[in-house]
């Protein structure tokens, strides 16, 4: 498929949008007074709602696959959301962004795909990337009251979402008529279910609390998700990545300047290890396969 004409352009735009709604899941979560599971339960509810009214597809027959890699995008949800209670808005999209690292080696220990040197120094690279997180932990404060534990759980978050994406691609290819879409809705479902019991009773809320869960579920992640569903039919999936980097970059930005939380320089560190490999990554293997094509069709490299 062609990545010119006004198609691309509004995907990418698209890529963007959704970049941007994703990215200010941290801020946002940092703005209830609820719990870490009473946010996740109650987002991925709004969010499954969501998607029922403005995805039809998603409706559609579920199957075995759907609930498996759905299990997967639901670990994912809830991790997230607790990381982002007890560490900073940077460490835990800085380090929910080293799934780069797991979906290699999920690729080379189940697909048994070969290993490249590239690869072997892209995998050094962000577990380099990760080791700085740990090397001056910041002390607990009010909006990051359990730091090491949030980081811990941030990881975590990387390892489900190299699950989900190493699952949606999986999903994909076996059901091509909207599987993914199928198990993001099943993945909010079990979210919003396996910690409904810890979510309940909930005392204290306001209108305030109110409004963050309706626009986390809504806006930051069902709006997103269908811009990104659709974008990805118009913009190549190795350009897509490259743009939904947009996410990392703005998260701490965001929560800086709603609640005056700063990364750590340790922490800045390892995230621009993590995202600037990963941007160069995604550029280099963009040009191999452009040039793999090139070479497939007989023309010179």
């Amino acid at each position: 498929m062609s990545n010119a004409g006004p198609s691309a352009g509004r995907g990418r735009l698209e890529v963007i949008l959704a970049a941007l709604c994703f990215s200010t899941g941290g801020a946002a979560i940092k703005a209830t007074t609820l719990s870490g599971f009473q946010v996740a339960s109650f987002r991925s509810g709004v969010a499954a709602l969501a998607m029922l009214l403005l995805v039809p597809a998603a409706r559609a027959r579920w199957s075995w696959r759907a609930l498996a890699v759905g299990a997967a995008y639901a670990a994912t949800m809830v991790l997230f959301v607790s990381a982002n209670k007890l560490t900073t808005a940077a460490n835990t999209i800085f380090l929910q962004s080293s799934a780069p690292l797991y979906v290699l080696l999920l690729s080379v220990l189940v697909l048994k795909e070969p290993v490249r040197q590239s690869d072997v120094s892209y995998m050094l690279v962000l577990a380099g990337g990760l080791a700085l997180f740990f090397v001056g932990v910041r002390a607990p404060d009010q909006l990051a009251p359990n730091p090491l534990l949030g980081n811990a759980l941030a990881i975590a978050a990387g390892l489900s979402w190299a699950m989900t994406v190493f699952g949606l691609r999986w999903i994909e290819q076996r059901e091509p008529e909207r599987g993914g879409s199928r198990a993001v809705l099943l993945g909010n479902l079990i979210a919003f279910s396996s910690v409904l019991p810890w979510a309940l009773p909930v005392g204290g809320a306001g209108l305030r609390d109110l409004a963050v869960i309706v626009y986390l579920g809504l806006i930051q992640i069902g709006l997103a998700y269908v811009l990104l569903m659709r974008a990805v039919q118009h913009v190549p999936a190795l350009e897509a990545s490259l743009l939904l980097l947009v996410e990392p970059v703005l998260s701490p930005l965001w929560a800086w300047l709603a609640h005056g939380e700063a990364p750590g320089a340790w922490a800045i560190a390892g995230g621009a290890v993590i995202l600037g490999a990963t941007a160069l990554r995604t550029a280099l293997d963009a040009r191999r396969a452009r040039r793999l094509r090139e070479l497939a069709r007989g023309s010179p490299p």
